[in-house]
């Protein structure tokens, strides 16, 4: 499970005390055992709090370099001889379970999220379509189709798994009726605006020229995601309750067109734009993009998904009641409880209202994975 905001602030205060408090940051860094490589990409200065944020934004772009980050401070002396160490023990240990679990497993193929608490149901076809996205960097749009709940949004839970071990950071807007392209301009712009910096994008605000202007927010809000420390990805999600005369949909084409251009430039570096409930009857996006889309179909899970996924999640995770079992008897016993746990949850899920059928199938897995696992 990965570290939250409050203890990686706690983490870059004692990378400030610890590790950079030096008039040779990259040497000291070196010496605490980071490659040469990855010192000598760091923008340095003579300014320690400054340093300790870019330290501990490169390390979190993996969970490899998160660790190494962590160990390099446990085994620093000064920290060693503080109470505090404890905790950054107990930070390392937590980062290295994640670290071990992202090893032995494909993660494009999970199934149980977010610390064995979430769960994310069937999607196949969506899994190896992120899989080809995330390894081709030429492909710079994703879009998600499907009828209403049917889980579009539901994407963003896989994707906010694989940005931990992928190393990039999603940033969703949701859309509505109302929504118009000045307020998504400004809303990805404090996304990636260094607040530091003090830089005000140039947003269009009551011009009567509009589309212009826009164009020219577009392409700073770009050029500022490919210039950050952090790998992004924009996702606009609920597409299609935006209003077909909405001025979004000329800033989604321009977006996506903006994307494009920067992409040779810096391509490992250049944002990717994910666009959910975006279907072929929609505006379409400029033709230069055609081999730069990768799309998606979501249809809502039924039955034979449900017991694929309490098949597959059992067997890995056996409640700890059957361990002891001998194996005919494990897997009978097994066996029933994926019968309980199927009937179970599509019981649940049948009933209720208020929420979408995939959103309370979803609870209802989640409430008889908790179950299990008290077995």
């Amino acid at each position: 499970m990965p570290l939250e905001t409050p203890e990686w602030d706690e983490v870059t205060e004692w990378a400030r005390e610890y590790l950079l408090d030096s008039t040779d940051p990259h040497a000291q860094l070196r010496r605490a055992g980071f490659p040469a490589d990855f010192v000598a990409d760091l923008p340095l200065t003579s300014v320690s709090s400054h340093n300790a944020r870019a330290l501990v934004y490169a390390s979190r772009r993996s969970i490899a370099g998160q660790v190494r980050l962590l160990r390099a401070l446990v085994l620093d002396d000064r920290l060693r001889n503080l109470p505090d160490v404890t905790v950054a023990e107990g930070f390392l240990a937590q980062l290295e379970r994640d670290a071990a679990a992202h090893d032995a497993q494909d993660v494009f193929r999970t199934c149980v999220l977010r610390g064995g608490s979430e769960v994310f149901l069937d999607r196949d076809d969506l899994r190896e379509t992120l899989r080809a996205f995330v390894a081709d960097a030429h492909k710079s749009v994703l879009l998600v189709d499907g009828e209403p709940d049917s889980g579009r949004s539901y994407t963003y839970s896989l994707i906010r798994h694989l940005a931990q071990h992928r190393g990039f950071r999603p940033a969703r807007i949701m859309l509505e009726p109302t929504t118009t392209a000045t307020k998504v301009v400004r809303r990805l712009a404090a996304f990636v605006a260094d607040p530091r910096a003090g830089v005000a994008p140039p947003v269009p605000t009551g011009l009567d020229d509009l589309l212009p202007a826009l164009d020219e927010a577009v392409h700073w809000v770009v050029c500022q995601a490919t210039g950050a420390e952090d790998l992004f990805w924009f996702v606009l999600d609920d597409c299609d309750r935006l209003d077909p005369g909405s001025d979004v949909w000329d800033l989604i084409g321009q977006l996506a067109l903006a994307i494009y251009e920067h992409e040779p430039v810096r391509r490992e570096q250049a944002p990717r734009l994910v666009l959910l409930g975006y279907g072929p009857a929609m505006r379409q996006l400029p033709h230069d993009l055609r081999h730069s889309l990768c799309w998606d179909r979501a249809r809502p899970a039924g039955p034979v998904d449900v017991r694929a996924f309490f098949d597959r999640y059992l067997r890995e995770q056996p409640p700890p009641s059957l361990a002891a079992l001998a194996a005919g008897e494990r897997d009978a016993a097994l066996a029933a409880l994926v019968d309980v746990a199927v009937e179970e949850v599509l019981a649940a899920a049948a009933g209720g209202a208020g929420e979408s059928y995939m959103r309370r199938l979803g609870t209802a897995v989640e409430g008889a994975v908790r179950v299990c696992r008290s077995l």
